[in-house]
This record gives C-alpha cells, sequence and structure tokens, in this order.
C-alpha cells in the first residue's frame, strides 16, 4: 500500500515514547490533520511489520485497544504496550491520565504544522 500521503501521521507516531499513549485524535491533530482519527487508524493499518512506526502506542480516546477485524492484532498491541511498562485496567483500559504523551511543544508546533 502506498503509504507517502501518511509521512506527517508516521512522523508523529515515531516521537511518542515508550511506555507512553497517544489517542488517534491526538496524531491528527499534531500531524496537521484535526478531526482526522479514523484516518490516522487508516495510516497505521497500513504500516508494513519491518516500519519503525511503533503503531502499537496508539489508542483510542476511551484508553482502549480499537476492536480490530483480527483479535490476534489486538491482543498483539496489547502486549506490546504491556512490554513498554502500559498498565490495563481490569476493565482493559489505560489510564490517559498517567500514560498519554503529549509533547511540551505541541501546541506551538501544531500551528506551524512542524511537529
Amino acid at each position: 500500500m502506498n503509504t507517502a500521503g501518511w509521512k506527517d501521521v508516521y512522523r508523529v507516531v515515531r516521537r511518542i515514547p515508550r511506555g507512553r499513549v497517544a489517542t488517534y485524535g491526538d496524531v491528527a491533530s499534531w500531524a496537521g490533520r484535526p478531526g482526522a482519527a479514523r484516518q490516522v487508524g487508516w495510516a497505521l493499518h497500513a504500516v508494513e511489520a519491518d516500519d519503525d512506526v511503533p503503531w502499537h502506542r496508539v489508542i483510542n480516546a476511551r484508553g482502549e485497544v480499537s476492536l480490530r477485524s483480527a483479535r490476534e492484532d489486538e491482543d498483539l498491541q496489547r502486549a506490546l504496550l504491556e512490554a513498554e511498562g502500559v498498565y490495563f485496567t481490569a476493565s482493559g483500559r489505560v489510564d490517559l491520565g498517567k500514560t498519554r504523551w503529549r509533547p511540551a511543544t505541541a501546541g506551538a508546533k501544531q500551528k506551524q504544522g512542524t511537529l
């Protein structure tokens, strides 16, 4: 799949540190595409296994791993996050207040389109 149009999304996702998460909406905003959370999901779905994009660090706004057509993908994402120290509650959610990544310069860079 041609992923050239998603370079801005991938650039943002690569900045998310180990052990931290961002939401699809966060990534969309920081990539200069506010309101395009679903498109971020499509972009991450297009990531190949050997790419260096840590797609697993992007979750939904409820703090959950989003449902996918293959249950194994959800399990893999959760396992990758847990291996980085991300804790899930019994209900399968991440505490976004503790683990959500927000770059210090997000506001200024988002306006400039350079994040």
